[in-house]
């Protein structure tokens, strides 16, 4: 029986997933992939450690799925997206990847957009920088380390570098090369954007770019050894994580913006011609002719995962080792704290925000009678709120009339009416297992000829989602706390720099 496995490797956890040609999940395995933080702004991640961890979750999944290795056809990759993976000219890691979490370049990307770069950026590239671009990255490092810069053979991505793992070749695809570097009207790569960021070394050593369903290719014999798979497996090239995500979803599409309320806040709709605002990212989408336009910022639940961390720790491993979840406790309290009035605001801004690579994350409005209930629904609404931040601005551009949500925090049914809410649209949750790998596979699936296309999804979603339309009475109270966060936000935008300055940041 023909499968097919999607890997998707984010920030924190490394997946390998195995389905059949229908998109049931046939076995999937996990590994926690540690990160460091070697400095404020510092996000980084071992190269070598997280191919162990995949490759090792790989030979799981593949012993799990109840096939023979030689039933998988196709295998494509998603992962993280922007960050930097370095080769040098062994074709061996150059130091550690820069997370996309990492804001050392922020201001850099800030002072290229308060002067000429970042208009002439958009103009070119059809995007704003921003701190975890590879342009600022590799700014950055340019201007910080010049040995390293040097000696820089091979840029690409966290996925691209799983490909590299699986199949020996180094390239990447084309939603993950508009990162920085291509001509969003032509949407092949421009070498006057070197110039413009002033990585005029680099022009000429971007990796070559394939299509998302183009065998790239094959496992090779130490891979196969290491992870069960059968050598000359094909290997497409996979995508961007943000695009996997929206496909794996059935939110792949115009007139629908794609919410993934993940460790980003990912909020994107399809056009079909390049249309360029500062609010937005104009990338390629997975075919020809066709642009993603994302709205992002790293802001959505890897606050939740901290909230959790720092204020339920211990209640959390207790309900683990019970088999319990901590997240149905929190539910309990959130719905109690939403029976009452609440003036609690929580900016979501540990990693960074809409506003500028010197923001920060902050609790207000908090009084002597507010209890633990009360600064989650601050988080949760923050989360949303910051998602509605996003989500307007597609709305001035592509006018989506619907969302479709996904993401761990998407499960609750709570938390989907509360996303309906704060938008003002109806929300479908989709009950996707694994979305993005999901996205992958339907990527591999294409190029090993099980599917028409990447959009050709098998599955019956008619079957798997929930719309929650928004309330009337909360949408008009949710639109007031709105506007009062934003109040915030501006408030705040003098007085980020000043506190990063006293907590010892360094740029």
């Amino acid at each position: 029986m023909p499968c097919i496995m999607g890997i998707d490797s984010g920030l924190t956890v490394t997946k390998a997933v195995i389905f059949d040609a229908d998109g049931t999940v046939l076995s999937v395995a996990r590994r926690r992939v540690a990160q460091s933080i070697p400095a404020p702004r510092h996000v980084e991640r071992d190269m070598d450690g997280l191919w162990a961890a995949t490759a090792d979750a790989i030979r799981e999944a593949v012993a799990a799925c109840g096939l023979p290795a030689g039933d998988i056809v196709a295998i494509a990759a998603t992962a993280h997206g922007d960050g930097i993976y370095l080769l040098d000219a062994d074709r061996r890691p150059l130091g550690n990847a820069i997370l996309s979490l990492d804001t050392r370049a922020g201001t850099i990307a800030d002072a290229w957009n308060e002067g000429d770069v970042g208009a002439r950026s958009l103009a070119l590239t059809g995007q704003k920088p921003h701190a975890s671009a590879p342009s600022a990255i590799l700014r950055w490092i340019r201007d910080n380390d010049p040995a390293r810069y040097a000696r820089i053979a091979h840029f690409i991505a966290a996925k691209d570098w799983l490909r590299f793992c699986l199949c020996g070749t180094i390239g990447t695809d084309r939603t993950e090369a508009s990162t920085s570097f291509t001509d969003v009207r032509t949407q092949d790569y421009a070498k006057e954007a070197f110039g413009l960021f002033g990585l005029d070394r680099l022009a000429g050593r971007q990796p070559p770019m394939a299509g998302s369903t183009e065998i790239v290719g094959g496992v090779t014999a130490e891979t196969a050894r290491l992870t069960g798979l059968v050598a000359g497996t094909p290997v497409m090239a996979g995508l961007h994580d943000v695009t996997a995500s929206a496909l794996g979803m059935g939110g792949y599409g115009a007139g629908t913006v794609a919410v993934i309320a993940g460790t980003y806040s990912i909020n994107e709709t399809v056009s079909f011609a390049p249309q360029v605002d500062g609010r937005w990212f104009c990338r390629n989408g997975i075919l020809p002719g066709e642009w993603n336009n994302m709205s992002i910022s790293p802001a959505s639940t890897a606050n939740y995962d901290w909230f959790i961390e720092q204020f339920c720790g211990g209640e959390a491993r207790q309900a683990e080792a019970a088999g319990d979840s901590i997240h149905a406790l929190l539910g309990r309290e959130f719905e109690a704290a939403r029976e009452r009035p609440s003036g609690v605001f929580f900016h979501p801004y540990l990693f960074g925000s809409p506003f500028g690579g010197a923001s920060s994350a902050g609790f207000y409005g908090l009084n002597a009678w507010h209890d633990r209930g009360d600064l989650l629904r601050g988080v949760l609404e923050g989360i949303a709120f910051n998602h509605r931040v996003h989500v307007d601005a597609l709305r001035d551009g592509f006018a989506p009339t619907a969302a479709r949500l996904t993401g761990g925090i998407s499960r609750n049914p709570a938390m989907a009416s509360l996303f309906a809410d704060i938008l003002g649209l109806p929300v479908t949750a989709t009950r996707t297992d694994e979305a993005a790998a999901w996205g992958a596979a339907l990527c591999a699936g294409a190029g090993a000829g099980l599917f028409a296309s990447p959009t050709d999804d098998p599955r019956n979603l008619a079957a798997i989602e929930t719309t929650y339309r928004p309330d009337s009475g909360r949408q008009r109270a949710y639109d007031e706390k709105y506007r009062v966060f934003l109040d915030l936000a501006e408030a705040m935008k003098p007085l980020w720099p000043v506190l990063g300055r006293l907590g010892g940041a360094k740029t």
